[in-house]
Formats: structure tokens, sequence, C-alpha cells
């Protein structure tokens, strides 16, 4: 491994926030996390690109901070997506198994993998992860890797994820402008869970919402696989404009006041408590209650917990999720959100925070972190090396570097 394959950089584009994470793989496999930076997202709305410049300002100041904090160069980067724009649904791929003796070789789940991803999409859509379920073998389901098994058919159960081409190319766009060549797109839910969720959570059935910016992410995981994904158009920056409009206050203050004394459950608010708010147009500030900004914040919260009900119910999970819900992202930080999750999901809650690396890990120990993490992990896990750094990788690049990671992560 060359000096420069050891550095892992996960770049997480989110609407509010822009956050890069630069990791040392160690001798001993373990991945040490040595540079972080963080800017303020400008040009991006709801995970697509609405102002190029000043989206490739935002990307070379994140990763210039994390850059000078490393002591290293980057050139490559593993980005996170996310946006309506992203949707998932599951396959089935079916074929005969080719070997004189019946017995599956990688070439046969190659097969069934290309199998299950022929599907037509719209126009203007591309593949972003076509991931593995189970395999059945024969009449036999539930098997994990099938290779060296004897059977005469062979069929996978996979989780295909796609993305706006436009909205995709226009974030590579940007981080290729910064002067940083993009190893692979991640869906941001699949890279939160990479850092937040244990392989029991996965195995027992769990739903991960991320709450970001712009946008809240759903990923359900049962049997140790991903088998729904989901997009809430809603996200922390609602909470702030409707403390901007509710308490007539500049929206730099709203998410000020929204940080340091937002709470989601205005129950759990002493009454007597009480906050500064500043006014508009030069106003004098006023002295308010607590718990108005409680009042404010807990209609909405409620909504974006009914709308992932809402999508769990549809997709049929809602008896699944034995290990209950991970909230993570930015907005899991509120206070008050678990416990008014736990009234509207009667399931066992808990907020996710990054684990799973060393170094700095103190620093990144907090759900907005979730997201950057789990992109350095997922890239050491699926790490391809030379042959996947080819690139500002075109869209073939990135298929057959994500392949090639898939065959990784599965065997």
């Amino acid at each position: 491994m060359g000096s420069r394959d050891r550095y892992l950089v996960g770049l997480d584009i989110g609407t509010s926030k822009i956050g890069a994470i630069v990791a040392e793989m160690m001798d001993d496999g373990s991945l040490e996390v040595i540079g972080i930076g963080m800017a303020e997202a400008k040009g991006i709305r709801r995970g697509a690109v609405v102002n190029l410049e000043a989206a490739v300002d935002s990307i070379k100041h994140a990763v210039d901070e994390a850059e000078l904090m490393a002591g290293v160069e980057v050139d490559a980067v593993h980005i996170a997506i996310s946006g309506p724009h992203i949707k998932g649904f599951n396959s089935r791929g079916v074929i005969a198994v080719a070997g004189k003796n019946r017995e599956i070789t990688r070439d046969d789940v190659r097969r069934a993998i290309d199998a299950a991803k022929a599907v037509a999409l719209p126009t203007g859509r591309e593949i972003l992860h076509v991931l593995p379920q189970d395999f059945v073998v024969d009449d036999q389901d539930g098997i994990g890797a099938p290779v060296g098994m004897t059977g005469a058919r062979l069929e996978v159960n996979v989780h295909i994820v796609t993305g706006g081409t436009t909205a995709t190319q226009n974030i590579v766009a940007c981080v290729n402008r910064a002067g940083l060549s993009v190893v692979d797109t991640v869906i941001e839910q699949l890279a939160a869970s990479e850092a937040v969720l244990t392989p029991d959570e996965k195995e027992l059935g769990v739903a991960l919402i991320d709450i970001g910016g712009g946008t809240t992410d759903l990923a359900i995981f049962e049997r140790g696989s991903l088998w729904h994904t989901g997009v809430i158009g809603i996200g922390g920056d609602h909470f702030t404009n409707d403390i901007a409009v509710g308490l007539r206050t500049p929206i730099p203050d709203a998410e000020k006041l929204k940080r340091k004394c937002g709470c989601a459950l205005s129950s759990i608010v002493d009454e007597d408590e009480t906050m500064e708010v500043a006014s508009v147009g030069g106003r004098k500030s006023r002295l308010l209650a607590r718990r108005v900004l409680s009042e404010i914040l807990q209609p909405r919260a409620e909504e974006i917990f009914h709308q992932a009900w809402d999508e769990i119910r549809r997709a049929g999970y809602e008896k699944s999720l034995n290990s209950g819900i991970v909230l993570t992202g930015g907005g899991a930080i509120l206070e008050g959100m678990p416990e008014i999750a736990e009234q509207i999901f009667d399931l066992p809650i808990r907020r996710g925070s990054p684990a799973g690396v060393g170094g700095l890990a103190d620093h990144v120990s907090n759900p907005e972190f979730a997201t950057a993490v789990g992109l350095v992990l997922y890239a050491q896990r699926n790490h391809i090396g030379e042959a996947g750094r080819m690139a500002g990788a075109g869209a073939f690049g990135r298929v057959a570097g994500r392949l090639r990671g898939l065959f990784k992560e599965f065997f």
C-alpha cells in the first residue's frame, strides 16, 4: 500500500454544512481520524447544486481545513449525496448455474447481480448502488455467500438505489472543480449507517433516520442487509425558518437560538426558563419564555417523525424494527428529539454517534459527523486501491469501482 493510499477522505456535502474527514489506515487495520474540516454550505439546496461557484468555494474551504489539520494533501475523495432525487427499490435476478459440476462461482454471482440490475430506468436516472440482500440456491433461501455451493439455479435479491443523473453529475463537477477526483458516490443514509449502526441492530431490524439540513433520509436494515431507502423533504433548516417566522428574528439568530435553547418537546421545558431573542430591523431584543420556542419546534419534529412512520408503514416494515430506531444527523442533536420520537413510534430510540474510528474520535463523536465518518469506514471496507483512483472517474469508472467494492464487501 503506497503512502498516498493510506489516506481516505470522506466529503459530506449537505444543505447546511460541508464536512471533510481525513483518516489514515493503520497497519493493524484500524482507522485513525487525523483531519477534520467544516464549512458552511453555500450554493447547495436539498442536496442539489444551485450555485456552482459558491459550492466549489465551500468544498475547498472544508477540504483545506482538513488538509491543514492532517498535514497531508488530498486528491481523491468519497462523497455522500442526498436529496429528493434519490430513489431505492428492490429487484431480483435469476440465472442457471453454468459450471459442469453445478458449483456456483463468483462469475455466476456476478451474472445474477447483472440480471437483477437489468431494469428499465426512466431517462435522466442512473444506478448509484446495487446492494445484495440474500441469495436463493434452487429452493433454499436466506443464503449470504453462495460461492462454492452446488445448485442448478441461483437467484439474488438486491436493493437498487438510483439518483438523478444531472444532480449527481453537478455535485461531482463541483468536487472536480475544487481540484479533487471522486472515487465513489455513496448515498447519505448508507454512509451514516456504517458509522452509527451495530451489526446486531442491522441483523435484528432497525430504521436509521438521518435528519440533515434540507432533507431527512431513511434506511431500513434487516437480516444484515439494506431493504428500504427513502427521503423526506423536511430537515433542520425548516426548524430554523419556523423560529425566524414565529419569533420574528433574523435567520442567523434563529439558528443560534435553535442550537442554544431549542427543545422539541415542550413538556420537558421548565416554565420559568427565559431566553433573549433578537429582533429584525434594528429593534431592541426581547426576553421570551423558552417554552414558546419549544411550541414552535414540536409540531415540525412531529411532522418529520409522522412522515417517517408513514414511509416505514408504506414499505411494510413496521413490525420488523426489533432494534428500534436510531436518530442521527445534525437535527438529532436537538434536545427532546428522542423523547418525541419514542411517543410517535412506540419503539426503542437512541441517538447515533459515529464509532469505529480512532485518532480524533472525540472531536467527531457527534451525530453531525455520522455521514463523513461513515464515508471513510465505507471507503476502508470497499478499498478499491489504484484501479478505482484513475478518475474524476466517469460513470463507467465509478460503476466498475463500485462493483469491485461490492464483491469485496460481499465475500
